[in-house]
């Protein structure tokens, strides 16, 4: 047994460790309790932002628009890299300031900063904002340098629209823009999370949901600064489709030189296909202007040009057609069962029974004996006076609408407006008024209420060469997959066939208008020099400005803007058409001298360069197209 001594001993020390292990536990717990109150006390603020920085961020990812080429392959729109200035407003304590900063290191105008801030209030304070785009080289290197002195602004390549054919192509595909709070009120904001720009024109704005693609997402760890840690989950952005369209770029240019000092607009169309080839309006403007936001100077000197640069003429402008639809009134006629053979005395006037006032043609000794045949190829107004007064405004307006005339087209572009025919109901309808006779008269030839667009004019001259099939105009022909690159091509759309009492109807009106071009007395019969091909044509001269009585027409001495609209309307080759076309030269005088002339020439080039169906003509061949002509209308 253990002595008593040594078990008292033994008992003191173990007493004594248990002592000094209770007190270096005490020490280490008032040690841990006054680090936990500093770390909690003094350290708060440090690690509540570390805590709520450091956390996982949702990121979009815009998608890829998608690309535009022509018929033949030629881009018409498409994507360059660029380098933007892109805030974080929520990871920016003092906004205010770093603009401030910002602007000390480049240059942040108004037109920079007016739609950044609209955009804050309407966008989320997580997505990145583009304050500045499109940044110069010496731009990009002063804002690298200074970047992590600026959290919550970064430097960022993008990919931006562009249009490598500038003017050319305004009028067709259009543009992007930058998201605007007008867009922001009616579109889907889950579609463009992430996306900046939307087609706001054009092509682009008409297949928006096609070329826009599909927003991916990033699923990212941030630290306290913002920075990415580690990307932890991703969806990629699914490209927008490529379209093709049925446009030739080169015979589009060729349009637009064809304008070159005009106002005015050519449409070109394939008959059988209904594909758009040329879509020229004059003047045009560069879309690149657009995309990043168009200066306020740019932007007034446009809208304050008295040319209209802005406005799509081939689209939206409306024209009285003119002598251009004698050839359709001709087919009315003959539905109507007033034969192509009967003939009219031309005395260079027609009047009504009971009636003084003269209706005037535009030759004015008059054209004598003729019949349809002669009426479209030398234009008599008077015939058409008479087939007018024949028919009456009821079975006009019937028969013209078959054809197209006061209907939109269907073309694939926002905003299409209809033409007019008038009738006795549009006049009760919009005027409160009643027909008169007199109005039925001049609607014959063109004139009065009667209005078409370029396009409208177009279409229905692709119509006729088709002998009344109708094919809707169209400029998409093909989408092509991105990544497959598995082209669809598109079926023309055929919306019907307007079959006459007797198929000679058209062959007789068509062979009229052949000689329009081809034959002794045709208006257009200067064309015809060195011509390989047969063609039908039918010029019109619009008058603007009516004229009294007793007062003659003279170009010289009326001031420009009341001066008569040149027209021509078209189709070749004659039997197995490959375009047909609608020139409207605004204030250019006749058909025959001005509008004709640049049609012979657009047909040529088509049909010969691009198609490659005729040999080039010889240098030194005979070829009048361009130079003055004595026909009219």
């Amino acid at each position: 047994m253990m002595p008593i001594r040594d078990y008292l001993l033994e008992r003191k020390v173990v007493q004594g460790r248990i002592i000094f292990v209770c007190g270096l536990i005490t020490i280490l717990v008032i040690l841990l309790v006054l680090r936990l109150g500093y770390l909690q006390i003094h350290q708060h603020q440090k690690f509540t932002t570390l805590a709520q920085n450091n956390r996982i961020n949702f990121s979009s990812l815009p998608p890829v628009r998608g690309l535009i080429y022509d018929r033949k392959g030629a881009v018409l729109a498409h994507n360059i890299r660029v380098f933007n200035l892109e805030i974080w407003p929520d990871k920016v304590q003092d906004l205010d300031a770093l603009l401030r900063d910002l602007g000390q290191l480049i240059e942040l105008t108004e037109a920079d900063l007016k739609p950044f801030r609209k955009l804050l209030k309407q966008r989320p304070a997580f997505e990145r904002q583009t304050l500045k785009a499109n940044l110069n080289e010496q731009e990009v290197a002063i804002l690298a340098v200074n970047q992590h002195r600026h959290p919550g602004a970064e430097l960022q390549a993008r990919l931006q629209r562009h249009y490598p054919k500038g003017g050319l192509t305004a009028h067709v595909v259009g543009y992007v823009g930058r998201i605007s709070p007008v867009n922001l009120e009616s579109m889907d904001h889950q579609v463009y999370r992430g996306m900046e720009y939307i087609g706001k024109t054009g092509i682009e704005s008409y297949y928006e949901s096609i070329l826009r693609g599909k927003s991916g997402i990033e699923q990212v760890e941030t630290n306290a600064h913002g920075r990415i840690v580690r990307r932890l989950q991703q969806t990629a952005p699914d490209t927008g489709k490529t379209l093709h369209l049925g446009l030739d770029i080169k015979l589009q240019q060729k349009s637009i030189e064809a304008l070159a000092g005009f106002e005015g607009a050519i449409v070109a169309i394939e008959p059988q296909s209904g594909d758009v080839l040329a879509f020229a309006s004059a003047p045009g403007y560069n879309p690149n202007l657009f995309v990043n936001g168009i200066s306020e100077a740019d932007y007034s000197s446009l809208r304050a040009s008295e040319r209209k640069p802005l406005v799509n003429r081939a689209l939206y402008g409306r024209y009285a057609p003119g002598s251009t639809i004698k050839g359709f009134m001709s087919l009315v006629g003959m539905e109507n069962g007033i034969d192509h053979s009967n003939t009219v005395f031309c005395p260079g006037w027609y009047r009504l029974p009971g009636l003084e006032h003269r209706y005037r043609c535009w030759k004015k000794y008059g054209h004598g004996l003729l019949d349809g045949y002669d009426a479209i190829v030398q234009s008599c107004d008077v015939y058409f006076y008479t087939l007018a007064r024949q028919l009456g405004i009821d079975r006009m307006y019937d028969g013209m609408t078959r054809f197209g005339f006061s209907k939109p087209t269907g073309i694939d572009m926002l905003g299409e407006p209809s033409g007019l025919m008038p009738s006795r109901k549009w006049k009760r309808r919009v005027r409160n008024q009643v027909w008169y006779p007199g109005e039925t008269i001049i609607t014959g030839i063109g004139q009065g209420y009667m209005l078409v667009t370029p396009l409208q004019l177009a279409g229905i001259t692709a119509t006729l060469a088709n002998r009344g099939k109708r094919v809707t105009p169209r400029f998409l022909s093909a989408i092509e997959h991105p990544q497959t690159q598995v082209k669809q091509d598109l079926a023309p759309k055929i919306t019907g066939i307007e079959k006459l009492g007797d198929d000679g109807f058209y062959d007789a009106v068509i062979n009229s208008m052949r000689d329009v071009v081809h034959g002794a007395r045709g208006t257009a019969r200067a064309i015809n020099r060195g011509i390989q091909y047969e063609m039908a044509g039918k010029t019109g001269t619009a008058q603007v400005k009516s004229v009294a009585q007793d007062e003659e027409y003279d170009e010289a001495e009326v001031e420009k803007k009341f001066r008569d609209h040149s027209l021509f309307i078209g189709f070749a080759p004659l039997n197995d058409p490959k375009i047909a076309i609608a020139v409207v030269v605004e204030h250019a005088g006749s058909g025959s001298r001005t509008a004709a002339p640049i049609a012979r020439r657009l047909i040529d080039y088509y049909l010969i360069d691009r198609l490659k169906l005729f040999d080039s003509p010889a240098p030194d061949s005979p070829n009048l197209v361009g130079q003055n002509q004595t026909a009219q209308q």
